[in-house]
């Protein structure tokens, strides 16, 4: 902050460092650029991973006790990857592998569909009590299973196939909720296989506050082609790197200190982090683009924006304004983990009678304020090709805008 002090109501804060950084990209890319644009792009990719912003950011982490070396700058390099899929009644979901939450929505939507919604009005104590429990049952095998797929073998197939799905949903029980989160199935007989699952996290209740880091942002253009991501990391938990303007990212700490849990801590490898775009197809064309920010909220929110508008036929913005229910009720994905059994967080426009009922039910009940960000800050957009047009949805909860041309 200018001399070190917080800004006022008014006041301009200029990064300079990182106006500085931008240009020398910029020149780096231009340099280039007469062998082609793919050719540019490498270029000011190479110049950051490679040249004085490497060796910068590689000194700082090593005058701060850290770990980072110019080599693990220069032999880093993002993959192409598959998409995970699964269907729910035809539609065609889309997300990113196990070294994120992502896969937990699709397998959260094929519990659902095995138990079937029909007749449940929305809302209500018995339609909120079936959403959340299949979230705890897919938490829990997030929490045992996944993680970075180049060091750990996890059950993907398996755990995103509907035979695991329709054994699974038979632990949902209508008349109660469970206490905590659910043990964790077991994926490898339905690959034919035997492995093991990481133990469930002894009950203990921990208080933490994390930096609101996340956006989400989608795209859908004029030939129909769909951009959906979730960037995330924050300027607020991490000092900045001098001369550069920006933080050395502080994902790591979604990583898990435990040897034998999936997504433990080890060199070059990845968190199971909570951002998850999504994408979703209907008979080989987009239907629609969604994600959020929100940690452990996000796969819930996503999944009953999905539900308001496929099962409950809302367009995207009213499917996005419903009030929504979150579960506490399983170790969190940032450190250090709070794990809060039986909690569940309802905003406060869920009407009285589902309220009591769902705390009949055996759920631990807080009610939330109206519209409140830890609830998700649920983007869309959907294409709804008998009208021909483009739907956009932007959640109220955060500084959300749905804009076209």
């Amino acid at each position: 902050m200018p001399k070190g002090t917080p800004l006022k109501l008014g006041e301009k804060l200029v990064n300079r460092d990182l106006a500085g950084l931008f240009r020398n990209m910029i020149k780096a890319e231009k340099a280039a650029s007469g062998q082609g644009r793919e050719a540019g792009i490498r270029a000011a990719r190479d110049f950051f991973y490679k040249g004085g912003p490497a060796e910068s950011m590689s000194r700082f982490c090593g005058e701060h006790g850290g770990y980072l070396t110019t080599d693990d700058f220069a032999e880093f390099n993002v993959g192409i990857e598959e998409p995970q899929t699964g269907t729910y009644k035809g539609y065609d979901l889309y997300t990113c592998g196990a070294w994120c939450q992502g896969p937990a929505f699709i397998q959260t939507l094929h519990l659902l569909e095995s138990v079937g919604l029909s007749g449940m009005k929305h809302g209500s104590a018995e339609y909120t009590h079936t959403v959340i429990e299949a979230i705890k049952l897919a938490f829990a095998d997030r929490h045992a299973y996944y993680g970075d797929p180049d060091f750990v073998d996890v059950p993907l197939a398996a755990l995103l196939s509907k035979e695991y799905a329709a054994d699974r949903a038979l632990l949902i029980d209508r008349g109660r909720a469970s206490d905590g989160m659910p043990p964790a199935g077991d994926p490898w007989k339905f690959e034919g296989r035997r492995g093991r699952a990481t133990p469930a996290a002894a009950p203990a209740s921990l208080d933490a506050v994390w930096e609101p880091d996340t956006s989400y942002t989608c795209v859908v253009d004029r030939w129909g082609n769909a951009f959906s991501a979730t960037p995330s990391d924050g300027q607020l938990s991490e000092p900045l790197v001098p001369g550069l303007g920006i933080t050395i990212s502080t994902r790591g700490s979604q990583s898990w200190l435990e040897p034998d849990h999936p997504s433990s801590v080890a060199p070059r490898k990845r968190p199971r982090l909570t951002p998850n775009p999504a994408l979703v197809m209907k008979d080989g064309d987009l239907f629609m683009s969604v994600g959020t920010p929100g940690l452990d909220a996000q796969v819930q929110a996503m999944t009953q924006v999905f539900l308001n508008i496929v099962e409950f036929g809302m367009d995207p913005q009213q499917a996005i304004e419903m009030p929504r229910a979150v579960s506490y009720s399983f170790p969190a994905s940032t450190w250090p983990h709070p794990y809060m059994p039986g909690q569940l967080k309802l905003e406060g426009r869920f009407s009285e009678q589902a309220i009591a009922d769902l705390e009949a039910l055996g759920h631990q009940v807080e009610v939330w304020p109206d519209w409140i960000e830890a609830a998700g800050g649920v983007c869309t957009i959907v294409v709804d090709r008998t009208r021909g047009i483009l739907l956009g949805g932007a959640d109220p909860r955060r500084e959300s805008y749905a804009m076209g041309h």
